[in-house]
């Protein structure tokens, strides 16, 4: 099995929400770690794990970030990171699976699936061999304690519950 570091210049976790009910709010969080051990062509018996600091979580808007830090959502001083490690792989199609995990927001740990297609394998200007993973999946924030909103006077909230997470790594075999 072969292990492979991040490539974190380029790799990103991105997320969206419903804001007002009517548009989107993207961010993404700068700092995080992933790990692979296995064969990157194919995932079936492979162990992956990432781990989010979740201070730093970026909307482009430092009050918003500064909220979402906060108590009210992921109390980032008694909870700092999102983690998340594989339990199941199952294979979809073509360099495309399913990977279910516990992924543990604040204290609450729950299974989450995410959909990952391999993006295949190259090499870099320096000689040196990545692969690329694309990730997807969709959770209810709620559900790991997110539970704070406001009520529009118009009806509805502020805030949706669903929050989509896109994953994008590249990885390079351990040296």
């Amino acid at each position: 099995m072969t292990k492979f570091n991040l490539d974190a210049a380029h790799s990103s976790i991105d997320f969206s929400v419903k804001h007002m009910m009517v548009s989107k709010v993207k961010g993404s969080f700068t700092n995080f770690t992933a790990e692979l051990e296995g064969n990157a062509e194919d995932l079936h018996g492979a162990t992956i794990s990432f781990e989010i600091d979740v201070k730093s979580i970026n909307t482009n808007n430092e009050d918003r970030d500064n909220h979402l830090r906060s108590a009210d959502f992921f109390d980032t001083e008694s909870f700092p990171s999102i983690k998340f490690v594989a339990t199941d792989i199952k294979k979809t199609d073509d360099g495309e699976y399913d990977v279910t995990g516990d992924m543990t927001i604040k204290d609450v740990t729950k299974p989450v699936t995410f959909e990952v297609e391999y993006g295949g394998k190259g090499t870099n200007p320096w000689g040196q061999e990545v692969v690329a993973f694309s990730a997807d999946t969709k959770l209810n924030r709620k559900e790991f304690g997110l539970v704070w909103n406001q009520a529009l006077e118009t009806g509805g909230v502020l805030v949706g519950e669903d929050i989509k997470i896109s994953v994008e790594l590249e990885l390079n075999p351990a040296q």
